[in-house]
């Protein structure tokens, strides 16, 4: 399976540390090589292969956000 890139838009980021929040909860997910978040727009990038938009948002939820 081919690595993709996705992106998504997370509600509530606001600083440094609520990016490293939802890298480390998304990086756990198995097939996730890459995970780049900013606060700054409430972008997340997330690379690798095999996971799906439901896990990421239950990382998210899970680091205290919320998908938009």
């Amino acid at each position: 399976m081919a690595d993709i890139t996705k992106n998504y838009q997370v509600e509530g980021m606001t600083c440094a540390h609520c990016e490293k929040s939802v890298r480390e909860e998304i990086g756990e997910i198995l097939g996730v090589t890459d995970v780049q978040a900013s606060s700054e727009s409430g972008d997340v990038s997330v690379s690798g292969a095999g996971f799906t938009d439901e896990q990421i948002a239950e990382a998210v939820e899970e680091a205290g956000y919320k998908l938009k």
